[in-house]
């Protein structure tokens, strides 16, 4: 595994220790587990979907928890036995077991003023669905010299009064 050194970087930037907090984290953290495989899909400016293959859980075995900054999904399969009387339970000897019964959490940093909007499970496919809202506070402002106005730039560069 590759070791990279942020130090030279992080005496030479102000405000980005988070970022080098997060590149030396996904570094320690890649264990190799892919499971399960996900896609993250960008559907607009400020709009994502997290699409998850987690074919045989339920919605009862998924927990989606959102932090500042993270999102956390975790699935668990309930232990079964035949005592109880459950409808999984295979009913002969299994010969072979190629079908992930396992647990699972998988961790997505998220960008500021990311928050979730949807989450939905159908045909084995988690769906979340993400959008990022940035506080009219948090918005670049062009101000005039001399004046008292203050314009919102938006992302495509045009302004709109603010005062």
């Amino acid at each position: 595994m590759t070791r990279f050194d942020f130090t030279p970087y992080r005496r030479s930037t102000v405000g980005f220790d988070r970022l080098f907090d997060l590149l030396e984290n996904q570094a320690r953290s890649s264990s190799g587990d892919n499971y399960p495989p996900f896609n993250i899909e960008r559907r607009g400016d400020d709009a994502y979907r997290v699409t998850l293959a987690v074919a045989g859980f339920r919605p009862e075995d998924i927990d989606i928890t959102a932090h500042q900054n993270l999102l956390v999904v975790q699935g668990s399969k309930p232990v079964l036995s035949r005592a109880e009387g459950r409808d999984e339970m295979p009913e002969g000897e299994m010969v072979h077991v190629g079908i992930a019964n396992r647990g699972f959490e998988r961790r997505f940093e998220l960008a500021d003023f990311v928050r979730v909007a949807n989450a939905d499970l159908a045909d084995g496919l988690l769906v979340i669905d993400l959008v990022r809202e940035v506080p009219e506070a948090m918005k670049p402002k062009k101000i005039a010299i001399g004046g008292q106005r203050l314009e919102v730039v938006s992302d495509h560069g045009e302004q709109a009064s603010a005062a």
